[in-house]
């Protein structure tokens, strides 16, 4: 009876290193966020989240920088201060917009109310963008109070900004303004969410997308800022208004990114798998 020969530990069916190393980061904690943002479509929420801001959110916080007369330094300062551009880039920002005071006398209460109400579709957008980041369902139609507690809750941090410039001119101030933006971050999650995920599993996004927004701006300071120099001599205004537009665009990268991230890191931490597994949580309420 002939012998079976075993088959050799090197023959062609034993994986190569590049098939095993792929098969590693496919099934690693990266890659497996990476399927899940490609799933989620994180690139475009992110392109909505900078649209649909342009055009309701911005126009209610022209507004609301200005409401402070003593204060208030305009849409387009805190705009420039959000960016970290140079001072030859935030003059070109200041001509897209109108400043304080010609906003105090065009605006309207009806004018106010509408952009508040326009503002609420943002909110609901960054609803659906966590729900989408921890696969919950949608939440119910009465929970659109939610929607209307951040708004206020978000213009008066962006107002609170606008009006002050003590976290710019100190290392504690910046310290502060990042542990409240860890906080706004923390807080919105769980509000817009309904209380569906844990507070401690939100609390990982929070502080990575804290950071994220730090490493924005540092960013911006170095790419956007001649960026805009150079696409207001190609373009003039709409050069402008298309790195702005950019600039929202990684903020929406930010935000939606940091959650899902934060989401792998709790998952990591807390089974050491790191899959980001379907939830099936009750609705919102």
């Amino acid at each position: 009876m002939p012998k079976t020969v075993p088959p050799e530990a090197d023959g062609p069916d034993r994986p190569t290193p590049w098939v095993r190393l792929r098969a590693a980061l496919r099934d690693s904690a990266a890659g497996r966020g990476w399927r899940h943002g490609r799933d989620i479509e994180l690139g475009q929420w992110s392109l909505g989240f900078a649209a649909l801001g342009f055009l309701t959110l911005v126009p209610l916080l022209i507004v609301v920088s200005a409401a402070d007369p003593a204060h208030g330094r305009g849409f387009a300062q805190w705009l420039g201060d959000g960016l970290g551009v140079s001072a030859a880039a935030r003059d070109e920002v200041a001509r897209l917009f109108a400043g304080p005071a010609q906003v105090r006398r065009t605006t309207t209460a009806f004018g106010l109310a509408a952009l508040a109400v326009f503002g609420l579709s943002f909110g609901a957008a960054v609803q659906t963008g966590y729900e989408k980041v921890w696969n919950l369902p949608p939440a119910r139609w009465y929970a659109r109070w939610r929607h209307v507690l951040w708004l206020a809750v978000l213009i008066g941090t962006l107002y609170v900004t606008a009006t002050t410039t003590l976290w710019r001119h100190s290392a504690a101030g910046t310290l502060a303004a990042t542990f409240s933006a860890v906080l706004f971050f923390w807080w919105s999650q769980w509000m817009l969410l309904g209380g569906r995920v844990p507070g401690r599993a939100l609390l990982p996004g929070a502080v990575l997308t804290a950071l994220a927004l730090l490493g924005l701006r540092v960013f911006s300071r170095h790419v956007f800022s001649p960026l805009i120099a150079s696409s207001a001599v190609a373009y003039g205004p709409f050069g402008t208004v298309l790195v702005v537009q950019s600039w929202l665009v990684g903020v929406g990268v930010v935000v939606f990114g940091g959650a899902l991230a934060g989401r792998l890191a709790h998952e990591v931490l807390s089974t050491g798998t790191g899959v980001p597994g379907r939830r099936t949580g009750r609705r919102g309420r």
